[in-house]
């Protein structure tokens, strides 16, 4: 079954079908990248560093903590800097747009200036960014995407 985001046209803006996209990374990506961002907050600070025991004895409460070598961490990080320039770019501008600093007119203004700031860290830059994945989901929400479909049968 092959799940599809569409674009929610907002009342007062027409969609045109024709490249009518303000994105360069697809929505589909940043909905797995919005996943991927909230596993990673759910983490918890670590409490025991070198707990020594047996995960199954204490009931592998070690993967809910914050490790340096944690799976998810790795994982975000390794597919945010395997996006092109581009996409880094979207993801912080979608991040910069859902903390409600910004409206959907300010689009293109927030993508030039994510472009002006981008560097090599832009993973540990998102990381560091707390609530992650809900300024991703709100960024596609004031665009007019939903990862709604996306989410069917993943969560």
């Amino acid at each position: 079954m092959t799940t599809e985001l569409k674009q929610e046209s907002r009342p007062s803006e027409p969609v045109d079908e024709e490249d009518s996209s303000p994105l360069t990374i697809s929505p589909e990506k940043v909905c797995f990248i919005i996943i991927k961002a909230r596993e990673f907050d759910a983490k918890d600070a670590v409490t025991e560093p070198d707990p020594a025991s047996n995960a199954a004895d204490d009931m592998d409460i070690a993967v809910l903590e914050d490790h340096r070598d944690d799976p998810a961490a790795e994982e975000i990080t390794s597919l945010i800097n395997s996006l092109p320039e581009d996409e880094q770019i979207d993801l912080v501008a979608l991040t910069w747009l859902g903390r409600e600093d910004y409206t959907a007119d300010d689009w293109p203004g927030v993508r030039e200036e994510a472009a002006r700031a981008h560097n090599k860290r832009t993973a540990q830059y998102l990381l560091g960014t707390p609530q992650l994945g809900d300024f991703l989901e709100e960024g596609l929400a004031t665009l007019g995407y939903s990862c709604e479909e996306f989410e069917i049968g993943r969560l």
